[in-house]
């Protein structure tokens, strides 16, 4: 089986260009591939907020109601902000691209380093997550946290390298699933809540007043926590393009059911957590929802089939990452600000190089923060709400530039927007900072540095290549050196191509001892290709140094008048093992003149039979 057999086997047959418009969303698919990542935050959204509450006592978790309705009302912030992102910037980008065309490319750099660092943290923490589910339900499975995690990341690797439209087919079932599950556990919880059936135990109260113990610092930690269940919602804004026409009008009515779905199930698993007097499991085995789960269903079938939806929309939340990451990267690519290759696209039309970056970064962070969601939530969300904040200011300077019609109440949105979300992020960089928020705090700037450095890297190489089309090309003799070490079919093969390049030939040979340099003299006089031969002992026994020096001394002596080109005599083994045990020396020696400015290097391969 040859490889490209293998690589249709595993990736699928090659898809035509042409294919591109069969591999844009309908809306039913856009949801469970671009959605998954806020949908799933639901899963530990609650169980955040009630983790910061516990340092302080019990007594402080009827505070999780109005914290999450402070969420909750960002949420709407943002999808009615982002749905305006979605008619100003059809062409997707999201707050990269606003960003870079209102604020300048620096900070457009900054926004798109943020939702990288996101989209890298959401793979992590969602597969974390999705794990832990698993080790609620099986805690055997809990000493394989990390292999289960880095098994489930590779998955997702897979199956979006075999295109868009593939990977929607099998998401989309669990995503549905999820919410299906989520749907039916609220509303059974409502009931048993409003009825006083069930393991409801308390009184759900929204309190009045801040007890003693419980400062405000404390608050702004739960409500940062929290927050998590809000990264993702730009992922739509930033794939607009990929959307099936009407392209904006789809986006926007996905964004919507997006919000209207996260106001529900993450307000309802939260009243029930209360409802339910669920308190987080100190051993960190058991998530809330599980226990909330539980506690509505008992341990019966549907317990299960919840777990199993969890795991699978946690795990699934990694695939908004696995679509916004390669295309956000792509578009940063085309604007000279990532390297080149990550704006190509492969055999099935999908970002390679974007998908399988973001799995070996997502692998890093898993292995070395061992799969723990606890340890990757502070890391988590700075970078998606600074470009939040970055994108409503964007636009308000663009609606106060165009004047369009209804400006001035899109400014104001937009303007509340950007006030709440740089709330949230210095809320969460204070708060968070000792917990490892520190670290994106550094890497940030650190990228954006590096970018910079890429996109003035192509500046200059495109500067030094340019060419003006009536630009004569300039005519230059070439002077051919062959490095030989010997006599044999594979130095023939390549005087012949040299002589039928340039007048000028010479053969270069490098003997270890004078009667060595004599016997190969000798030999090529009787040989007689028509080249001249140049012997060099070398008294060290290296070949490399004597051929460096002999093409110093030829480009002295030639000067700007003749360029010198180095042909390498080399044969291709027919097996790739052989290949070891040949050919080093002109491996070496092409490394080593690559770098020299005015050499051309060139190899004349001569195929061996098996």
């Amino acid at each position: 089986m040859t490889s490209q057999s293998i690589k249709r086997l595993i990736l699928g047959r090659p898809l035509k260009s042409e294919e591109a418009e069969g591999e844009k969303m309908p809306m039913w698919k856009a949801l469970p591939i671009l959605s998954s990542d806020a949908l799933s935050s639901v899963a530990y959204g609650t169980e955040m907020i009630l983790l910061e509450l516990a340092t302080v006592g019990a007594f402080a978790f009827s505070f999780s109601i109005p914290i999450a309705l402070a969420i909750i009302l960002l949420i709407a912030i943002l999808i009615v902000s982002y749905r305006q992102v979605i008619d100003a910037y059809p062409q997707g980008g999201g707050a990269y691209m606003v960003a870079k065309e209102n604020l300048g490319m620096m900070w457009g750099r900054l926004a798109g380093v943020s939702l990288l660092i996101d989209y890298t943290l959401t793979v992590a923490v969602s597969i974390s997550a999705g794990v832990m589910a698993i080790t609620s339900a099986y805690h055997a499975a809990v000493p394989y946290v990390v292999p289960i995690a880095l098994l489930f990341t590779w998955f997702m690797v897979w199956m979006n390298l075999r295109g868009t439209s593939e990977s929607g087919n099998v998401f989309a079932f669990p995503t549905y699933l999820f919410i299906f599950c989520m749907l039916v556990l609220v509303g059974k919880g409502l009931f048993d809540w409003l009825t006083g059936t069930g393991h409801t135990t308390h009184s759900v109260s929204v309190p009045t007043g801040l007890p003693t113990g419980l400062t405000w610092f404390v608050l702004l930690k739960a409500f940062s926590s929290g927050c998590s269940a809000v990264t993702g919602v730009e992922a739509i804004s930033n794939a607009v393009p990929h959307f099936r026409r009407p392209a904006e009008k789809n986006a926007k009515r996905t964004m919507l059911t997006l919000g209207i779905l996260l106001a529900v199930i993450f307000g309802g698993v939260t009243i029930l957590s209360q409802a339910y007097n669920i308190h987080p499991d100190p051993t960190g085995t058991k998530s809330v929802l599980s226990m909330v789960a539980e506690a509505a269903f008992g341990r019966g079938g549907f317990y299960y089939v919840i777990q199993l939806a969890t795991t699978a929309i946690l795990t699934l939340a990694a695939n908004t990452s696995f679509n916004g990451f390669p295309i956000l990267s792509s578009i940063m690519a085309q604007d000279k600000n990532m390297p080149r290759m990550f704006s190509n696209r492969g055999d099935r039309l999908a970002f390679n190089y974007g998908i399988i970056t973001l799995g070996i970064l997502a692998s890093i962070l898993l292995i070395v923060f061992r799969g723990k969601t606890d340890a990757l939530i502070p890391l988590y969300a700075i970078g998606v709400f600074l470009s939040f904040t970055m994108a409503q200011v964007g636009l308000v300077l663009k609606w106060c530039r165009d004047k369009s019609e209804g400006w001035q109440r899109k400014a104001i949105i937009n303007g509340v927007g950007a006030f709440v979300t740089l709330c949230v992020v210095i809320i969460f960089c204070i708060t968070k900072f000792k917990e490892g928020a520190w670290i994106v705090i550094i890497i940030t700037p650190l990228l954006v540095f590096l970018l910079t450095r890429i996109s003035k890297h192509y500046d200059n190489v495109a500067k030094q290549l340019k060419v003006e089309l009536n630009e004569p090309i300039p005519a230059v003799e070439t002077v051919v050196i062959i490095p030989v070490a010997g006599i044999h079919k594979v130095v023939l093969s390549t005087i012949a191509y040299a002589k039928a390049l340039s007048p000028y030939v010479v053969a270069f040979y490098v003997a270890f001892s004078p009667e060595e340099a004599k016997k190969m003299e000798e030999r090529w006089k009787q040989w007689n290709p028509g080249v001249r031969l140049v012997v060099v002992v070398s008294r060290y026994r290296t070949l490399i140094r004597p051929l460096i020096e002999f093409i110093g001394r030829a480009e002295r002596h030639y000067g700007k008048e003749k360029r010198i080109t180095v042909l390498l005599p080399e044969f291709i083994t027919h097996k790739f093992w052989h290949r070891l045990l040949h050919n080093q020396s002109a491996f070496r020696i092409r490394t080593l003149l690559l770098n020299r400015k005015d050499v051309v290097v060139s190899t004349v391969p001569f195929h061996l039979n098996d």
